[in-house]
């Protein structure tokens, strides 16, 4: 018998986000892998896009302070008929062309333990990698308000 376990490691944030059933999953299509990695100072997570560069990914945070990941890359090659007549589209024939387009769209729910203003990110091989690093105690204390009941 298999058993589901929740990681200690991982918030329950991450965990609810990852381990749902209303990412549907696609037949034919794949998606960049992620890694949820939490360290004492910061969590850091990781999204493989090989071939990817530095401009093909952007890092935001939306509206409700989620961490919004957008990949998109078009390429067009082109090996045409180097006698197809320029000025007369008629007179043209492909010999070989390919296009490849790579669009990824990844939103995460951030703990509330993020420093939101701290995040940073950075590309390497084709791995994006964002540092979200954890608030320290005073300034979880700090945040926190009493609310007088009347």
């Amino acid at each position: 018998m298999l058993v589901r376990r929740n990681s200690n490691w991982l918030p329950d944030v991450f965990n609810e986000f990852f381990n749902n059933d209303f990412l549907p999953r696609t037949s034919g299509a794949t998606a960049p892998a992620i890694n949820v990695i939490e360290h004492d100072n910061d969590y850091s997570v990781e999204i493989a896009a090989p071939g990817m560069t530095r401009d093909d990914f952007h890092v935001t945070l939306d509206e409700d302070e989620n961490l919004v990941v957008d990949i998109e890359k078009k390429v067009e090659n082109k090996e045409e008929n180097k006698d197809e007549n320029k000025g007369n589209e008629t007179n043209g024939r492909y010999l070989r062309r390919e296009f490849s387009y790579t669009k990824y769209h990844q939103t995460l729910l951030l703990p509330d333990d993020v420093d939101r203003e701290a995040i940073a990110a950075s590309v390497e091989h084709g791995v994006l990698t964002v540092k979200l690093p954890k608030k320290s105690a005073a300034q979880l204390k700090k945040e926190s308000k009493v609310i007088e009941i009347s």
